[in-house]
């Protein structure tokens, strides 16, 4: 061999454990004897001679290797069996189980940068959460994997993927981002969903008027006890929509005519495209249906497309799609309205959708899909869903609204809560009408949150709208009772199990559409 040529095992490593010579076996020790740090080799590991290995710890099982060119720094632990193939990059706390395999120009790379304002980057602090590979794990080869990770047991990450945050046991996933495709096993994710479903509803409807006197002052239904607001008419709203949702009657103590009363003297101040009422639209016309009843005057939803090209779409399309939700709903309460409104509403929304993402507006550093997504939702609830229409693209609304779902500032702390998963769930519902696209990455997404939710029921109180928050928004109230018992449903819906609910929503949140 030339004194320059690359030795065949640092491209074969494979061959060392059962081909190497005493001469090879002589040279991989004396190349094992020049690593530095604390070293822990097991029998017939291979290091590369050209690979650059510069560990605090190493740790290597048996027959695993280090092939040609890898980059390899940091505390590193490889259990048996294992690979880390040509030109992949491992560096950081890396933990990589027995039987795993790291394809070629692979990168895990366990440590970041931070990124704080007004200091150069090369200044910034690292952070470092590590990552963790399970046994019998294959990694394609082009993958990059990045800190805080962890790749569960038995799975396979496709060539090219950017994985950004766990992939659980057994899955197949691929992608930029990577997204959980299918199972491994073939098996059903929803095991005792059903059992957990149908105990959480026989004690919901069991406490059905403990929730709903606790928010009764002795003259008015408030969101929450002691909230000091003016009086409000979306909690008779909330209130008559969770005494139909679960036992089928007005709420204890009033009737339907008194109800009727209260919700129909609220609609005098109405306002469509914007402003605070529009809202009242949906609940009070939502709540009148499940009375017997109806507007007492007819809702004016003259338009035109001027006033919907000015709505805020650029930076706060959840206004604008809410402004879209009112007027839907309006026509839709009222069979479609003045003839010539709805199909001028729905040749617009077909000009202006983004063939793209699926969706309308614009995402924001700030936060992300967040506006766009939830204004889908609103947008798409009072129009598509409601008349039982089509989305104009929907595999590309999905892929959209599946991003936003990795999105884990959007669902932690005060930004877990009823509004953010309703607008994830409901788009994903809808979409699925048309295509099964993502199906498999909406089905792990629905369960966690449906596991997520079912213990943070309060007995006697409900469903706080957020769970998680720092605020009063964390207390049970009926606003978050209300969306959470309807997100349940179609979380349920979703996954195949919503009969063990024994319930369906029928107000705001309906399934079937209105027209």
């Amino acid at each position: 061999m030339l004194p320059n040529e690359p030795l065949r095992l640092d491209f074969l490593p494979w061959e060392y454990a059962r081909k190497a010579s005493a001469a090879e076996r002589d040279r991989q020790s004396e190349r094992q004897a020049r690593l530095g740090g604390s070293v822990d080799l097991a029998t017939d590991v291979y290091v590369a001679e050209s690979a650059a290995v510069y560990c605090d710890e190493l740790r290597l099982g048996q027959r695993s290797y280090i092939a040609a060119h890898a980059y390899v720094t940091g505390r590193i632990t490889l259990g048996a069996d294992s690979t880390i193939n040509p030109f992949a990059a491992v560096r950081g706390v890396v933990t990589i189980g027995d039987g795993v395999r790291i394809g070629a120009h692979t990168s895990l790379l366990a440590f970041n940068h931070g990124t704080a304002p007004g200091e150069p980057i090369f200044k910034q602090p690292h952070t470092a959460l590590g990552i963790t590979i399970g046994d019998d794990v294959w990694i394609g080869s082009n993958v990059t994997i990045l800190d805080g990770v962890t790749v569960g047991p038995h799975s396979i990450v496709g060539a090219g993927a950017v994985v950004t945050r766990d992939i659980p046991a057994n899955s197949v996933a691929a992608g930029n981002p990577a997204r959980v495709l299918r199972s491994r096993t073939g098996a059903s994710m929803s095991g005792d969903l059903p059992t957990l479903l149908t105990a959480f509803a026989a004690k919901a409807r069991a406490q059905t008027d403990d929730v709903l006197a606790r928010c009764w002052d002795g003259t008015r239904f408030v969101d929450r006890p002691g909230l000091d607001r003016a009086p409000e008419i979306r909690p008779w709203c909330d209130a008559v929509e969770i005494a139909d949702l679960l036992v089928r009657r007005t709420p204890a103590g009033h009737t339907r005519d008194e109800l009727v009363d209260v919700l129909r003297s609220s609609t005098s101040e109405i306002t469509v495209l914007e402003g605070p009422t529009n809202y009242h639209i949906l609940c009070v016309g939502y709540a009148l249906r499940l009375l017997g009843s109806d507007f007492e005057e007819p809702i004016d939803t003259s338009f035109d497309v001027a006033e919907l090209d000015k709505l805020p779409w650029a930076r706060r399309a959840w206004t604008a799609g809410s402004g879209i939700d009112a007027l839907g709903t309006a026509l839709a309460l009222q069979n479609g309205g003045v003839p010539g409104h709805l199909e001028l509403l729905m040749g617009w929304l077909h000009t202006r959708v983004d063939p793209s993402t699926g969706l309308w507006g614009s995402p924001h550093p700030d936060d992300g899909l967040l506006q766009v997504v939830n204004g889908f939702y609103r947008l798409t609830r009072g129009t598509y869903a409601q008349f039982g229409l089509p989305l104009p693209y929907p595999e590309q609304a999905i892929a959209t609204v599946l991003a936003h779902s990795n999105d884990q500032r959007m669902f932690t702390g005060d930004n877990y809560n009823a509004c953010n998963v309703l607008d994830v769930i409901h788009p994903l519902w809808l979409a699925r009408k048309q295509t099964s696209y993502g199906e498999a990455e909406g089905r792990r997404w629905a369960e966690q949150q449906l596991r997520a939710i079912l213990p943070r029921w309060v007995d006697g109180a409900g469903f706080a709208f957020a769970p998680d928050g720092t605020d009063d928004r964390a207390i049970p109230g009926l606003q978050g009772t209300e969306m959470w018992l309807a997100i349940i449903w179609l979380l349920s819906d979703y996954l195949g199990v919503s009969d063990a609910l024994g319930y369906r929503p029928r107000g705001v949140h309906r399934p079937e559409p209105l027209v």
